[in-house]
């Protein structure tokens, strides 16, 4: 049985930090953010280093699960993933289009779909400066969902008064 909590203060704002770019890591802030708008939550999603790989073109819809040195990574049945199966070639791929399989049977959209579902909601998508310089990308590299190219400074700015929830995945 569930427990139901209200806080004191509502949750008003989430900022979405998406440093990583495995599938699961990517989905996590999707999931995060599109729940927060769906529940009248203002919400913003900053990518960086890695976690780019969700909004940028060429990669957001072939994103892989990481199967080398993933210690919560289980077979069919739950027994634990042989990690050093990992290095033999096309198993990571294999493992990632079962994931992919998996979201598909819970119809969950691709990256792209996903992005627009939160924008559409009020959502907003940033992309971190740094890492956009560093990897030597430019706008039009990135998902039309993202608004603007940022420091985290001014991502953290957006973080406004109270009742805020930053989120780090």
């Amino acid at each position: 049985m569930m427990s139901e909590h209200k806080a004191e203060t509502p949750l008003k704002k989430v900022l979405v930090i998406c440093a990583k770019g495995a599938l699961e890591d990517v989905y996590a802030a999707l999931v995060m953010a599109n729940g927060a708008v769906m529940e009248g939550i203002e919400a913003k999603l900053f990518f960086t280093f890695f976690g780019l790989d969700g909004i940028t073109k060429k990669r957001m819809n072939k994103l892989h699960t990481a199967t080398l040195g993933n210690p919560a990574m289980r077979m069919p049945g739950g027994m634990q993933f042989p990690s050093l199966l990992g290095v033999l070639p096309g198993v990571e791929s294999g493992v990632s289009s079962m994931m992919r399989k998996g979201m598909d049977d819970l119809d969950m959209p691709p990256v792209d779909e996903f992005l627009e579902m939160i924008t559409a909601g009020g959502g907003e998508v940033f992309a971190c400066k740094l890492a956009v310089d560093m990897f030597k990308l430019k706008k039009e590299d990135l998902s039309d969902e993202v608004k603007d190219i940022i420091t985290i400074g001014q991502f953290y700015e957006m973080a406004g008064g109270e009742n805020t929830q930053i989120i780090f995945t």
